[in-house]
């Protein structure tokens, strides 16, 4: 199932709040509309929003009405600022964004539509990577994995999650795709039930064997010997190997580590932010307490009760096994492996 797809001139977003009982598309005719479907998660994990958020500022530059360079740029600038603004943790949204600018402010062009064009091409080549390089994480990752594996992964990080095929989740295809019997255990992954409702639908559609559990059974999972590796995606990785994911990933890295359980981190190289030195340094996005107090618009808890939704925790980097990349598996020490993976001098 495509996340999103650019068609006949035209974007359309998979509403991922309906899944698994349904499957509608957003028509996405003017950036807001393409803003709004991030913040609300209807297209969600750090590669997708990224490449949603290229298009996004594709449709916002045929909003535009400038006949020169310099106004036109302005304009997308502020566009660009506003889609930057949905969701403060992911690295990748942020990233895309200013991949586009870039390409525009370095193309000599001066014919507004002529930029128009250039900025579609440059969407579809950040989409396209993003399906190619979650490959090539595939392909490295699964050598990590035995035949027989059961793996157990948090919130979802798969073809819905990406441009395509998956980062945790394209690990576990590509083993599958290799003819290895792996079987998964997905959280429910609260307060949204991205597990329940994602990772848990992808791999039935795949057939892939797939348990369900609710959050607070992975330590009992672990104990009773039941799981050989986790294996999460991320939405940022800071220059020390500390990651930024979904809300719950520390905890069950912290139960990996005392059951001495390889914990595994799925991410693209544009996942990783080497201005950032740690995980104290991530902006942690707190949304809406009715995620948590509501399910299905229903009550689950009493007016009144005070509540803190992060949606991101950050595990620090001595409870990360590996990290997977589009480049090859990285080791500790963090520090070094990761500066020479991304080619990066202080």
């Amino acid at each position: 199932m495509d996340a999103i797809i650019w068609e006949n001139d035209s974007l359309r977003l998979l509403d991922q709040t309906k899944l698994p009982r349904s499957i509608e598309y957003i028509e996405c005719n003017d950036y807001r509309t393409v803003a709004e479907a991030i913040k609300r998660l209807a297209v969600r994990g750090a590669p997708a929003i990224g490449a949603a958020a290229a298009y996004g500022l594709v449709v916002g530059a045929r909003q535009i009405e400038a006949a020169d360079r310099k106004t036109f740029l302005e304009k997308l600038e502020a566009i660009a600022g506003e889609l930057g603004a949905t969701r403060p943790t992911a690295v990748n949204l942020r990233w895309a964004l200013d991949r586009m600018m870039m390409r525009l402010t370095t193309a000599p062009e001066q014919d507004v539509q002529e930029l128009r064009r250039i900025m579609l091409d440059e969407a579809h080549a950040i989409y396209n990577e993003d399906v190619q390089s979650n490959r090539k994480m595939g392909e490295f990752g699964q050598e990590l994995l035995p035949d027989g594996a059961r793996v157990l992964t948090h919130c979802n990080a798969g073809a819905l999650a990406t441009a395509g095929y998956g980062t945790a989740l394209g690990v576990i295809r590509a083993a599958h795709e290799k003819g290895k019997q792996i079987s998964v255990y997905a959280d429910e992954t609260r307060p949204l039930l991205q597990g329940a409702r994602l990772t848990a639908w992808e791999m039935v559609q795949e057939g892939i064997p797939v348990t369900l559990i609710t959050d607070n059974m992975a330590g009992y999972l672990m104990a009773k010997k039941m799981v050989d590796c986790v294996i999460v995606g991320a939405d940022r990785i800071t220059a020390n190997g500390d990651v930024a994911n979904k809300i719950g990933t520390y905890g069950v890295a912290v139960l990996a580590k005392y059951h001495n359980i390889p914990f595994y981190v799925a991410a693209p190289l544009s996942t990783i932010d080497m201005g950032l030195s740690s995980g104290e340094e991530i902006p942690i996005e707190e949304r809406d307490p009715r995620e948590v107090t509501h399910h299905a618009g229903q009550a689950m808890a009493p007016d009144g009760v005070q509540v803190w939704n992060p949606a991101f925790d950050v595990t620090p980097n001595h409870l990360v096994t590996a990290i997977i990349t589009e480049m090859g598996i990285v080791y500790p020490p963090y520090i070094e492996n990761l500066a020479k993976i991304c080619g990066y001098k202080k």
